[in-house]
């Protein structure tokens, strides 16, 4: 008769697995290196925006961090008893408006309305914050109601860089991390949008309460607000205190 072996539970929460806003995707390959070579600890991202991301926890997803993009889905899970404390920020993003296309981003408020932009990418603003971020940016600069007829909403940071790269759209807002990357050779034009147009994009984590019988989670959580992550945070075009 076979026997059935049951392995320690420390072998199965060696790996801490993290739910990340899309817009780090840029930035989460080098954090998991420095954290694997500082502590031996492995782990697994899963990117996706952030409301999306909040709503899979709720609903059980077996993860073991939350890297959001904003500091409110964080903190929904935190007063649903979804998370062991307040969120705290990790950094703050900088959105911008970018192009494949050498086109005058610099004036962007009339570049938009012109005829040489037919197509815009942002997030979708309920589940984005990078895309809540650029609606309040057009908004308070007049432009929204003329070129939402243009306006291509992505699920995710991730889906509105796959339009602008591709070239389906001719310019979309997205995140300052994504020309910080030197992985993506791909030339891009842009500009840094007046953080006054926009409420301040602070990004908050939380750590999931059915990940603490994980030690290992915990260490993660507690190196994401590192000096050393902190720098890796800069060097891809984040703030952070």
């Amino acid at each position: 008769m076979a026997m059935l072996v049951i392995a320690p539970a420390s072998l199965f929460a060696q790996q801490v697995r993290i739910a990340i806003a899309a817009n780090l995707q840029p930035v989460i390959k080098a954090l998991q290196q420095d954290f694997k070579q500082r502590t031996g600890i492995e782990t697994e991202a899963i990117p996706g925006p952030s409301g999306a991301l909040a709503t899979q926890i709720k609903n059980g997803a077996p993860y073991d961090v939350f890297l959001s993009a904003d500091t409110t889905f964080p903190n929904q899970l935190f007063k649903s008893g979804f998370a062991t404390a307040k969120p705290v920020i990790y950094a703050q993003g900088a959105l911008i408006i970018c192009s494949t296309q050498n086109l005058d981003v610099a004036h962007w408020q009339t570049l938009l309305k012109s005829v040489s932009v037919q197509k815009i990418a942002i997030g979708n603003p309920a589940i984005a914050p990078y895309g809540k971020a650029a609606e309040e940016a057009l908004k308070h600069e007049h432009v929204y109601a003329n070129v939402q007829a243009k306006l291509v909403l992505g699920e995710s940071i991730a889906q509105v860089n796959t339009y602008i790269t591709t070239g389906v759209v001719q310019a979309g807002f997205t995140t300052l991390s994504l020309v910080k990357d030197t992985i993506n050779k791909t030339p891009f034009y842009y500009q840094l949008i007046n953080p006054r147009f926009y409420k301040p994009i602070e990004q908050g984590m939380v750590l999931i309460k059915q990940a603490t019988p994980n030690t290992n989670a915990g260490k993660f959580y507690r190196y994401i607000l590192s000096p050393a992550a902190k720098k890796i945070f800069i060097s891809y075009g984040y703030q952070v205190k």
